[in-house]
């Protein structure tokens, strides 16, 4: 069985770039599976055409943070186009084990877990489900767990609260420290936007998620429920 970890695609080559360093960990966590990488636009190789070569089936792990459209129709749709003996696992979404890498990322930015003074902007894009976007702000409340800081969801494309509204809402819960955590797997386009607005206002910003090792251990996690579920039907 074939894993084809999934990436939305993006014209900034940072994007891909972590998607296959991602997809390398997968390798080197469990050797002798068949990982392989893909993309939905923008860079290649295209899901299509993986999916044409898949001989004895295959599980796609959506490289995806949020259960929105490209999870729910442009995967789904390839998918059925291709006529492979294809599932779809579920994206990686408000996993413990990336939130616990959000958390790393802001240690490693300078940000002491006693600190009350901390504010944390979990910044993400948002979507226009609101399911999605609820389901995107737990990480704030969960990131807040054995630390002392306040942290509240920010989107960085289209719902409120803005960055801007966000700080403010942090500002009011008596935060003086204020910092960015990028709800994201890898720079791009948006987060450079939102570095932008952090320099500006003097804010400092964590690195997004990333090839970390717990990152590939969540989708290892997401292709066997799915090979699990398959063993049992």
């Amino acid at each position: 069985m074939t894993l084809v970890l999934t990436a939305h695609g993006s014209a900034d080559p940072r994007s891909a770039a972590t998607a296959r360093l991602i997809v390398d960990c997968v390798r080197r966590l469990r050797p002798g599976l068949d990982a392989r990488i893909a993309f939905c636009e923008q860079n290649s190789p295209n899901l299509r055409d993986v999916l044409a070569t898949v001989t004895h089936g295959a599980v796609v792990v959506p490289l995806l943070l949020a259960d929105a459209y490209h999870a729910r129709v442009d995967i789904p749709e390839m998918i059925a186009e291709s006529g492979a003996d294809v599932r779809i696992a579920d994206v990686l979404g408000e996993d413990e084990r990336l939130i616990h890498v959000l958390r790393q990322r802001l240690e490693h930015a300078g940000v002491s877990r006693l600190d009350q003074r901390v504010g944390v902007l979990v910044t993400a894009v948002g979507s226009s489900r609101p399911t999605a976007n609820a389901r995107t702000a737990v990480v704030a409340s969960e990131l807040t767990l054995t630390t002392h800081w306040t942290a509240t969801t920010a989107f960085a494309t289209g719902p409120q609260p803005t960055l801007a509204e966000a700080a403010e809402i942090l500002r009011e819960r008596g935060a003086t420290r204020l910092v960015i955590a990028p709800w994201f797997l890898a720079h791009g386009r948006i987060t450079d936007r939102v570095a932008t607005f952090a320099h500006a206002q003097g804010i400092s910003m964590s690195a997004p998620l990333g090839a970390h090792r717990q990152v590939a251990e969540t989708v290892l996690d997401r292709f066997d429920a799915v090979m699990s579920a398959r063993a049992a039907a």
